[in-house]
């Protein structure tokens, strides 16, 4: 029962991820016939969805052969520069990461200076993020999200202040996807989760009990 919401996240994530050049790559998927003749004699097309691992009978072997080869490609750094246009256009744009930031903050029982003693992020980068002054990456916002138990409404309103998506073709994205959805907060829970699909990148600081663990 302790494990369940890794078998939850499998099922997810065999529902939701759809990089199929790296699926069907795997040994023992089988293509399944996406294109097929209709009564008309015109050529009808299924999504493509249908390629996704919940629809191979196998899908735990598949699913098991998939996590083997995994790493974490998701490397960037905790922030970027403000292109010039931009810098010119924060003040008058309402929706900024750093005009957004507080309420999502407030919501979550947080402040930025308490979020931020969360985050492997060095305080005074941390600071201009908060300001507006600096970009934070999207490892940094999603590991924002996850280190605060962020409300997934506030969470998006984050992630599209900076234009980011959530994308099914990636495991980080799919992932943290699940977690945020399903409010999988719990430290202990969160990091076996991000263990299980090797994401080792996100700049969350851990704590000394988790460390030992």
């Amino acid at each position: 029962m302790e494990t369940q919401y890794l078998t939850s996240l499998d099922e997810y994530f065999c529902a939701q991820y759809s990089d199929y050049v790296r699926i069907s790559a795997l040994e023992g998927y089988v293509m399944p016939d996406v294109v097929s003749v209709g009564a008309d004699g015109n050529i009808q097309r299924r999504d493509s969805q249908v390629m996704r691992l919940c629809h191979q009978k196998n899908k735990e072997d598949l699913l098991a052969r998939f996590k083997e080869g995994l790493t974490d490609t998701q490397f960037t750094f905790n922030f970027c520069f403000r292109p010039f246009r931009d810098r010119m256009r924060d003040p008058f744009r309402k929706f900024t990461f750093a005009k957004v930031l507080p309420e999502a903050l407030a919501h979550a029982g947080e402040t930025a200076e308490s979020a931020g003693a969360k985050l492997d992020v060095s305080p005074k980068i941390w600071q201009k993020i908060v300001k507006g002054k600096l970009y934070p990456e999207m490892n940094t916002v999603i590991a924002l999200i996850l280190v605060t138990a962020m409300k997934q409404a506030d969470a998006n309103n984050l992630l599209n202040a900076m234009g980011y998506t959530l994308e099914k073709d990636r495991v980080r994205d799919v992932v943290c996807d699940y977690l945020i959805k399903n409010s999988v907060y719990n430290e202990e829970m969160r990091d076996r989760c991000l263990a299980e699909y090797r994401i080792t990148n996100l700049p969350i600081k851990r704590t000394q009990t988790a460390q030992e663990a």
